[in-house]
């Protein structure tokens, strides 16, 4: 007597769907990561680009006074992907791919500058921590000649306002950081956490 199977047994389509199960897990594991990515080189071009572009716009006035996220976006300095909303005067919501808000400030350049407008800032809030390690470490110039003040990590889930943009000093920080100075590897690890803010100054 013959014995015909058809089909395939339960423990062979058992092991089949284990295996697309596998490699489903990979598949978006490294979709993840690929898209963490993304967003990271995206942050970096959008902080180097609003500073070339403001430093343009600025460029022969030797302050910024009046500079603001409205003010950004009317002389277009932000792209249009950046603003959330309708803009408005005192309520121009700018994103950054983290889905964190942007803040444009003018600041003091040194302690002198009573008027607060020789230098700016820019701030990024709500950034995961391996974000926050990445950018508080990144090199946005060396030395007092490039215009780069220096970086600051902000408490977890800070919405960055006007007085923050004191926060960032010659040599701030625990670690000696000097004018132009990124935070160093372990610095940072230290002092990021998830949803941080940075807040950057530059002449």
């Amino acid at each position: 007597m013959k014995n015909n199977e058809n089909g395939r047994s339960m423990v062979e389509m058992l092991g089949v769907l284990a295996i697309i199960g596998v490699l489903s897990a990979g598949g978006l594991a490294g979709y993840s990561k690929a898209m963490f990515k993304h967003k990271l080189n995206n942050t970096m071009d959008q902080i180097t680009m609003l500073v070339t572009n403001i430093r343009t716009m600025y460029g022969t006035q030797r302050t910024y006074a009046g500079l603001s996220n409205y003010k950004a976006y009317q002389l277009g300095i932000v792209p249009a992907v950046m603003v959330s909303g309708t803009p408005a005067e005192n309520s121009t919501t700018l994103t950054n791919p983290f889905k964190g808000k942007v803040t444009i400030l003018p600041a003091a350049s040194k302690a002198t500058d009573t008027a607060k407008t020789g230098a700016f800032v820019i701030g990024y809030e709500k950034l995961p921590k391996e974000a926050c390690i990445a950018l508080a470490t990144a090199d946005f110039g060396t030395g007092a000649g490039s215009g780069f003040v220096g970086v600051n990590i902000l408490a977890a889930n800070t919405a960055i306002t006007k007085e923050d943009q004191s926060t960032v000093k010659v040599g701030a920080g625990t670690d000696g950081r000097a004018e132009g100075s990124a935070y160093t590897m372990e610095n940072a690890i230290s002092g990021c956490q998830e949803m941080s803010s940075i807040i950057w100054k530059f002449y």
